[in-house]
């Protein structure tokens, strides 16, 4: 079976941080990159039962593990989770979602990041955790034919 790569950056990370990735936490990150849309806790937590009867508190002490770790991202305005296409580096990313296919592309647009940064500060505002989510069609979407019409 090919392991995916943020899996394998996840296990380093953790180890040079003198860190336990379990085996949950280990599987919940799976879950997440495996996936073709970003998943809400639930959903995670079915995908995690595997028959076993599993508590919610399970998920979430795992997703607040692997966000305090950079590992994941949490899209607030879906409140749900996605894989980080970039665990090996500290970084404030930009999301880009379809709202066709309820895709998700994660962006880390440094200069995007700075401008917020400056235009807050014209303000007198301090932003403690600027997330930037924009909503909108994917190529793929925008491309696609459209759907036949249903007969009348």
């Amino acid at each position: 079976m090919h392991e995916e790569p943020g899996l394998q950056l996840a296990e380093q990370h953790c180890r040079q941080q003198g860190l336990r990735l379990t085996a949950r936490r280990r599987r919940v990150l799976e879950i997440l990159y495996r996936s073709k849309r970003p998943l809400g806790a639930y959903e995670i937590l079915e995908r995690l039962r595997d028959g076993a009867p599993l508590a919610p508190p399970t998920v979430y002490r795992a997703l607040d593990f692997l966000l305090e770790q950079g590992l994941i991202h949490k899209l607030e305005t879906l409140h749900a989770f996605v894989g980080c296409d970039h665990p090996e580096q500290p970084h404030h990313s930009q999301f880009l979602i379809c709202a066709s296919c309820g895709g998700v592309t994660e962006i880390a647009d440094a200069a995007l990041q700075e401008e917020l940064r400056v235009a807050a500060s014209r303000s007198g505002f301090e932003p403690r955790r600027p997330v930037i989510e924009v909503e909108g069609i994917c190529a793929g979407c925008r491309h696609a034919p459209p759907a036949p019409s249903p007969p009348v």
